[in-house]
């Protein structure tokens, strides 16, 4: 019978004797020698995985363009139908100019592309999908303000004390503020309103005055109950030289947001030694709260009620709000308000697919407000010496104020959401909101700094872009050309009717100002997004590695 097998033990046994130590060392540094290759391979393996994927998302967000899309800032004429924008959706090609600016083609580079190839694959895939139920809907409850600035409870100023003239700055929307409180002021003092001037600005270049934007005689007559206004200082007046006797009220005279207070202790006896005052400049210089609620009712009376855009703006403002809305037309106060008669011209349309609804948004990025908030935009040094030299003609003050004093860095401001957005943030909070791909929006605001670089990003996630150059024809413009303050009516019009209204800048007095609007006239059926810009910045500090999941799920903390 032939002997077992011996048993595994006595092996390793002999394996460990002194005459197998060198055997045994030699394997040791054989299997060493072999994981150290294996290693190198796993981590060659995974970063060639993670560079694939890279790779992908990149090739993927050069393939989201609409090939019949020209290579700059496209806008279409008319807005698309749903049913074609619908069809259209998948026809997606690149954005290459947004990667090329974003390398530096341009001096106004893109930021955040790797979160715009995200929402661009994000709003492919949407495309067929129903919108969120709550997209067209106010975020918050607005239908429990109910619009109460038309009543008074008091009886008509006559005005004995003295004449308020102002001079007011900035653009229509500055010149809007300083109407409604010079008229509060007038009513406090007693006085007399003159129709107010508007000063010429070496930004906004428009030399309108009071009577070429809002209609004068119903400003007087909506407010004979409240205060007196007349269009012109009395002859015996018109003579004085109101810097000699002490009448010229500026800007640092008076604090902003005083309160009323200050104006009875150190502006009516001026008034009533020389029966004059002329404000200089005045845009915010009255509180808001704490204030009477008579005056905050006959203040908020002004802006809503007194000031109606003339028949020539109404008229046009009229065309394109149809044209926006696809010719459907609906009565309503706010409509009323803004275009008068002109808010009936066109019969209601009976055929539901001409209807369309319309995002209007305000992008504040012109190079004034880019200059000014001293950010900083990935556009490197070129981008800095642009900026630097417009501060420098226009900002002086700012410019010296920068040899002084330390301000704070580029970086800090945009982490305390101190930056406007950029339009490509604004079209990831538009992405991340829900808004199709296929949704019109309605673009307003002036030139936008960088021009086509810095549009690209949103005309190609976005193609149903519109502004009213787009809308309307040569000859409907025409009349505007050259008044900024009179285009910006216009674009006021179109946001305030909006079906939807997003702000980038919750601090813009335009956004402010449409945003009341749509609150006091809407009933709460006039949504507004209004972005948190601080918390916005530190999600959009992540675009290195957040997902677009995890972003549209931290977006809804940024409203």
């Amino acid at each position: 019978m032939p002997e077992a097998a011996p048993p595994p033990l006595p092996l390793l046994a002999a394996a460990s004797s002194p005459a197998a130590a060198p055997l045994q060392r030699a394997r040791r540094r054989q299997q060493q020698h072999r994981r150290g290759w294996r290693r190198p391979r796993g981590l060659l393996a995974w970063g060639a995985l993670v560079a694939f994927f890279f790779v992908m998302n990149w090739w993927m967000f050069s393939r989201l363009q609409d090939p019949a899309a020209r290579p700059h800032f496209r806008l279409r004429r008319h807005p698309p139908r749903a049913d074609a924008a619908a069809r259209n959706s998948s026809s997606l090609s690149t954005l290459e100019e947004v990667a090329g600016a974003a390398k530096g083609k341009g001096p106004h580079r893109v930021m955040l592309t790797r979160l715009l190839a995200l929402a661009a694959h994000a709003l492919a895939e949407a495309e067929t999908r129903p919108e969120p139920n709550d997209l067209w809907e106010e975020p918050i409850n607005a239908t429990m303000w109910r619009p109460c600035s038309d009543q008074r409870d008091w009886e008509a100023s006559e005005g004995t004390n003295g004449y308020i003239m102002i001079s007011a700055n900035g653009g229509i929307n500055q010149q809007r503020v300083a109407i409604c409180n010079a008229v509060t002021i007038s009513r406090l003092l007693n006085a007399t309103l003159v129709i107010p001037k508007f000063l010429y600005s070496n930004v906004w270049l428009d030399k309108s005055q009071f009577g070429d934007i809002y209609q004068e005689d119903y400003f007087i007559n909506y407010l004979k109950s409240d205060i007196r206004i007349v269009k012109d200082l009395p002859l015996e007046l018109q003579s004085l030289d109101l810097e000699v006797i002490g009448s010229i009220v500026n800007d640092t005279d008076v604090m902003k947001e005083a309160k009323p207070s200050l104006y009875v202790k150190k502006i009516l006896p001026i008034l009533l030694r020389n029966r004059v005052v002329h404000f200089i400049g005045f845009g915010n210089r009255l509180s808001f709260d704490p204030i009477p609620s008579d005056l905050q009712r006959l203040r908020c009376r002004c802006n809503f009620h007194a000031l109606r855009f003339v028949p020539k703006i109404q008229e046009i403002g009229a065309l394109l709000v149809e044209r926006l809305h696809g010719h459907r037309s609906h009565l309503s106060p706010l409509k009323d308000n803004l275009l008068g008669q002109f808010a009936v011209k066109s019969a209601p349309s009976t055929n539901k697919s001409d209807a369309s609804k319309y995002l209007a948004v305000h992008l504040r990025f012109e190079i004034d407000m880019v200059a000014y908030s001293l950010c900083y935009f990935g556009g490197g040094k070129d981008e800095e010496d642009e900026l630097e030299a417009y501060r420098q003609i226009h900002f002086p003050v700012l410019t010296e104020l920068k040899k002084t004093t330390k301000l704070p860095s580029a970086a800090f401001l945009r982490s305390e959401g101190k930056c406007p957005l950029a339009p490509e943030e604004a079209v990831l909070m538009l992405a991340a909101i829900g808004f199709k791909r296929s949704t019109n929006i309605y673009i307003a605001g002036a030139e936008i700094y960088g021009g086509r670089h810095r549009m690209a990003a949103i005309s190609r996630l976005y193609p149903a872009l519109l502004t009213k150059e787009t809308l309307l024809s040569p000859s409907e413009l025409e009349p505007f050309r050259n008044f900024s303050s009179q285009l910006a009516a216009l674009d006021f019009i179109a946001c305030a009717a909006a079906d939807a209204f997003a702000m980038t800048d919750p601090g813009s007095q335009f956004s402010s100002l449409v945003q009341g609007y749509r609150m006091y006239y809407g009933g709460g059926n006039l949504p507004t997004i209004r972005p948190n810009k601080r918390r916005l910045a530190s999600i959009l500090v992540k675009n290195g590695t957040i997902e677009w999941q995890e972003f549209q799920t931290r977006r809804k903390t940024c409203q």
